[in-house]
C-alpha cells in the first residue's frame, strides 16, 4: 500500500473540520439540535407528508444546504473526480447496511461521532468505536480473506 502524498491536502482537511465543526456548534447554540444528518433526514422521510415533520423548515434547509455546497464549492476549485469502483448491488448492499446500522445505533458519525463525542456522550463515544471498529473489520474482510 502506497500513500498519494500528491492529493494529501492539510490545510483544506483543517478548513472542514473547522467548518463541520462551527456548523456543528452553531446547531446547538441556536436551534438546541443536534446535526446529525441521519436523524435529520429520517425527521423528513418518517413524517406522512414532508411538511408535517417536527420543525421540517430547518430540516429542509438543512439538507438544501448539504446538496448545495459541492455547487458552491466549484465556484472556488474544480470538484474532485468522482468514482465508484466495484460492484453495483455490493454498493447498494452496503449502503442499505449503513442505513440500518444508523437505525441500530440510533444515529450516524455525524450525530454520534461529531456532536455527541464533542458533548463528551459516554453513548456517542461507544457508538463511534464500534461503527470505526466495524469498518476496520469490513475492509479487513473484504480485501484479505475475501480477496477483493
Amino acid at each position: 500500500m502506497s500513500i498519494a502524498w500528491d492529493l494529501f491536502t492539510p490545510g483544506a482537511a483543517l478548513a472542514g473540520g473547522l467548518l463541520i465543526g462551527a456548523a456543528a456548534a452553531l446547531m446547538v447554540v441556536l436551534l438546541g439540535r443536534v446535526a446529525g444528518i441521519s436523524g435529520i433526514v429520517g425527521q423528513l422521510l418518517q413524517a406522512g407528508t414532508w411538511r408535517s415533520a417536527p420543525q421540517w423548515g430547518w430540516r429542509v434547509a438543512f439538507v438544501v444546504g448539504l446538496l448545495a455546497a459541492p455547487l458552491l464549492w466549484q465556484g472556488f476549485a474544480p470538484l474532485p473526480a468522482m468514482q465508484m469502483p466495484g460492484n453495483p448491488l455490493v454498493i447498494i448492499a452496503a449502503g442499505l447496511l449503513v442505513g440500518f446500522g444508523t437505525r441500530l445505533g440510533s444515529g450516524c458519525t455525524s450525530g454520534h461521532g461529531v456532536c455527541g463525542i464533542s458533548r463528551l456522550s459516554l453513548r456517542s463515544l461507544s457508538a463511534t468505536v464500534v461503527f470505526i471498529a466495524t469498518g476496520v473489520a469490513t475492509v479487513f474482510v473484504v480485501r484479505h480473506v475475501l480477496g477483493g
